[in-house]
């Protein structure tokens, strides 16, 4: 029945908003609701074909209702269509302004660097993202972080994706749940080790606790 696979496109985008990661990206249905739009088209060419250009709904009304079926169905498919997409890129941008390496796993990056303000580019958590992409996603991310990277480099003393709350206290105690290798900061650099705990400056690893690798004690 036609709309079926865009209504699963459509299930999958509610569902992809409440994931912390992207799942896998869905071609076949991607596909099959391409090949239905193309062939409601070629559908609405051959019921117009005879009347060369001069259709009348009145004069048919059987025709006109199936034409208006047929771009009704079409037009709901590449509602999904967008929809979908636009769910999973809005995703995958949150995910590069969080600095997470959205591309690991697919040979778009594969050690973490970091550098000054704890502002470094680490692994993004668990390298879920990399591997459920389409070739045309991994593009789209590769594209848009040379973007974001060119943009934040007018202002190289401002962490432009650090949080927009200001910090009740200046310093805070941490622990490290995954290794992070070692990192710069204000006071000289650290070494992140599993189940290690520091007292540093919240502005230094803001951005490694939103990525999972620090916790923030209480």
């Amino acid at each position: 029945m036609y709309g079926e696979l865009g209504q699963k496109l459509a299930q999958h985008a509610k569902r992809t908003q409440s994931l912390a990661h992207l799942p896998p990206y869905h071609t076949d249905t991607v596909r099959g609701v391409t090949r239905e739009v193309r062939s409601l088209d070629k559908e609405v060419s051959t019921l117009l074909a005879p009347f060369n250009g001069a259709f009348d709904p009145s004069s048919d009304p059987a025709t006109a209702c199936a034409l208006l079926v047929n771009h009704l169905a079409m037009r709901r498919n590449k509602r999904c269509l967008l929809a979908y997409h636009r769910v999973r890129t809005d995703k995958l941008e949150e995910e590069c302004w969080a600095g997470v390496d959205v591309l690991e796993g697919t040979g778009g990056g594969d050690e973490a660097e970091q550098s000054g303000s704890g502002a470094g580019a680490a692994l993004g958590a668990e390298g879920e993202s990399g591997n459920n992409l389409s070739p045309e996603e991994e593009e789209y991310v590769r594209r848009y972080g040379d973007l974001l990277a060119a943009y934040k480099g007018q202002w190289t003393d401002i962490d432009l994706t650090g949080s927009l709350e200001p910090p009740k206290d200046l310093f805070i105690d941490v622990r490290v749940l995954k290794d992070a290798g070692e990192i710069q900061t204000e006071y000289g650099s650290i070494t992140l080790s599993k189940n290690s705990q520091f007292y540093v400056r919240q502005g230094d690893v803001e951005r490694l606790i939103a990525q999972g690798y620090l916790q923030k004690l209480t």
